[in-house]
């Protein structure tokens, strides 16, 4: 576990609602991603919704372009950029 696989302790200034879109994915339900604040935020299956912090938007493209959404998630974002969970179902 690296430092970014923790919840941010401090929380950001609230930011707009991030609209996402579905994806096909046996993980996630949604995702988006806002450029101006370089955040994704992803819905998982569970109904979880978490935010990424400082994601770069070449991350976002290829995760949006990839042919397994999971195992992009988990290789290139999950414990790498600074999260917060959102809401759960």
């Amino acid at each position: 576990m690296n430092r970014f696989s923790r919840p941010l302790k401090t929380v950001p200034p609230a930011l707009p609602q991030i609209a996402r879109r579905p994806v096909a994915s046996s993980m996630m339900r949604s995702a988006g991603y806002d450029d101006a604040h370089a955040v994704l935020e992803i819905e998982f299956v569970t109904g979880t919704v978490y935010r990424y912090h400082a994601v770069p938007k070449r991350e976002w493209t290829g995760l949006m372009e990839a042919g397994s959404k999971g195992r992009y998630f988990e290789a290139h974002i999950r414990d790498k950029y600074p999260m917060r969970r959102v809401s759960s179902s």
